[in-house]
């Protein structure tokens, strides 16, 4: 399947909100860093496939705040081919390094980034606690740290 991936206009386009709300249930939060992001998408044959927002943390360091792939297009690479079109758009916008959050509760995700070539370097003890108003639960677990990972540019 060909898929292409482009930056979002968010003045004549609208966000994919219910994609983006499935890798964080937070709308205040998603709202907030999709104002000052840059929000790309992945469609193959005129449908959405995935998408992914990145924000800048200081002058040298990007995040990859949000990445989602439509559950029917899961497992197939789609995550892959996003993280490395993240990674490339970062190298072009000169980061240094680019920088991935997820969950502590996050199996799956956390095996993922590190499949990508992003490495731990630290832990937020409590941010999901601290940030989002209803505990979120995750195979079985209290999503309560952020596991913070990154990869240098």
């Amino acid at each position: 399947m060909n898929i292409q991936i482009r930056e979002l206009n968010p003045d004549k386009e609208e966000f994919p909100w219910g994609l983006l709300l499935s890798a964080d249930p937070s709308q205040t939060i998603v709202r907030e860093y999709c104002k000052k992001g840059i929000c790309s998408i992945a469609e193959a044959e005129g449908e959405l496939v995935g998408v992914y927002v990145l924000i800048w943390k200081n002058p040298e360091i990007l995040e990859l705040i949000n990445i989602s792939v439509v559950e029917k297009f899961q497992g197939k690479g789609f995550g892959k081919r996003l993280v490395s079109d993240s990674i490339a758009k970062a190298k072009k916008l000169n980061a240094r390094m680019l920088e991935v959050g997820t969950g502590n509760s996050s199996l799956s995700q956390l095996a993922f980034y590190q499949k990508c070539g992003f490495r731990i370097y630290g832990v937020e003890r409590d941010h999901f606690l601290k940030n989002y108003p209803e505990p979120i639960y995750e195979n079985g677990i209290l999503c309560a740290d952020m596991i913070r990972l990154n990869l240098s540019l």
